[in-house]
């Protein structure tokens, strides 16, 4: 395998990535399994942004980025590849240079709007994997399905002012986000307060989950929940459990 992964990457890339290579687990196998991926994120924000950068930085094959509109002077505390000169431009357009100046080897696959029920299956199928970063509930349940119908592992993650929550739901063998939240809050709006620096940990570790999810290594978040509060530094780690009667992935469908 791994003669097939020099050969598969180029000189440069074998020298970018060749800290990576001494993670125990990972190697040129592993490098070369994150070559040959897809991932899907949904909202390249805050959080997705820094998702999809640190997976671009990480040698990714492939990302399929969703994220409507332009940027405005409120995403500039927290999106890191919107820029200020681009206010008033598409947030896409920011989002695909700043990602391709640091990996021009890195394919995407730009979706100038956000998911929705007409596009989400094409999408997730297309997808190896799905980093859920979407700041609305109607998008997530949206990916939720998606994803449990072809099968997709996705990566859960949210932010809300000094908090963050993770997990990795795996269909078929982990509950998925409706067995974790059965019912949409009625709350929760697409402002809401957030500090950069909280959405910026987040999406490092999302990435983190996606890498090992991809690549074999390390033990994902499975079956659980981890929760943090940067307000006190506090971290805690939940069990969720499937539900069987679940209409998305258990007998309720």
């Amino acid at each position: 395998m791994a003669d097939v992964t020099r050969k598969c990457l180029s000189e440069l890339e074998q020298e970018i990535y060749s800290w990576q290579y001494d993670v125990d687990g990972f190697g040129l196998e592993g490098q070369e399994k994150l070559k040959q991926s897809t991932v899907l994120i949904s909202r390249c924000g805050g959080l997705g942004g820094v998702v999809a950068y640190e997976l671009a930085a990480a040698g990714i094959g492939k990302l399929i980025l969703a994220h409507g509109g332009n940027i405005k002077p409120s995403d500039l505390n927290r999106q890191l590849l919107m820029t200020r000169e681009g206010i008033g431009h598409s947030r896409m357009d920011s989002i695909v240079r700043r990602l391709k100046e640091l990996n021009p080897d890195l394919e995407i696959r730009a979706v100038h709007e956000n998911i929705s029920e007409q596009n989400v299956e094409d999408l997730v199928e297309a997808s190896d994997l799905v980093v859920d970063a979407a700041p609305l509930f109607e998008e997530r349940y949206a990916l939720n399905a998606a994803s449990v119908r072809f099968g997709k592992p996705m990566v859960e993650c949210a932010v809300y002012s000094l908090e963050a929550h993770l997990t990795v739901f795996q269909p078929g063998n982990t509950p998925c986000l409706k067995c974790l939240y059965p019912q949409q809050s009625t709350t929760w709006t697409r402002r809401f307060p957030v500090f950069g620096a909280v959405s910026g940990s987040l999406g490092s570790m999302a990435a983190m989950e996606s890498i090992k999810v991809l690549s074999g290594i390390g033990q994902p978040l499975f079956n659980e929940l981890l929760s943090y509060d940067l307000q006190n530094v506090t971290f805690r780690r939940y069990k969720i459990r499937r539900d069987p009667e679940c209409p998305v992935c258990g007998s309720g469908k």
